[in-house]
């Protein structure tokens, strides 16, 4: 390693996606090292996205103070799970409102937190992970590239070439006058 450099069968690239849950289509794209977590990347995948966001869905690694000040920022609602052990957080200083998580506390100690799952529309992160697997089965988990610019845009390349075939592959519907 240290004479010919990182061995590429040990180097991760993780690759952060914001999707349109209508669709299908990857809005936004980040590619990173797995030094990077998921919560570091959510900035950048936000300011990648030019749409207006309704709701943000995201596991438990987001639930972090950063970014729901991110989601906020964006007009968004987050929609992040939060930990077990979670304790509420401190009001908002400037305004003195409830922070947003602390209403979602409150609501699975009243019906749980599968119930919230529900009434929230958390499942639909799993249109997020459809996207993942549709990526994966179709271009494989390797990448060809060796260094990382190049797998970086070898990265966005293929998330270009998923969303062309989605458009490319999805029926036109309209309804039908009787």
């Amino acid at each position: 390693m240290r004479q010919h450099g990182v061995d590429k069968r040990r180097t991760w690239r993780k690759l952060h996606v914001g999707v349109n849950e209508a669709s299908g289509e990857i809005l936004a794209a980040v590619a990173s090292s797995d030094s990077v977590s998921d919560d570091k990347a959510l900035g950048d995948v936000l300011d990648a996205i030019e749409e207006e966001i309704e709701q943000i869905s995201g596991d438990g690694a987001y639930d972090k103070r950063k970014c729901y000040d991110q989601i906020a920022a964006r007009g968004a609602k987050p929609t992040i799970p939060p930990r077990q052990n979670a304790a509420k957080w401190e009001d908002e200083p400037k305004s003195k409102q409830s922070h947003p998580r602390n209403p979602v506390l409150e609501r699975i100690e009243q019906v749980g937190r599968q119930q919230w799952k529900q009434e929230s529309g958390y499942h639909r992160r799993s249109l997020a992970e459809t996207t993942m697997f549709r990526f994966k089965t179709i271009f494989g988990g390797t990448l060809g590239r060796r260094r990382f610019d190049n797998q970086a845009v070898e990265l966005f390349l293929k998330c270009a070439a998923l969303n062309r075939m989605i458009q490319l592959g999805k029926p036109d519907s309209y309804q039908v006058e009787n």
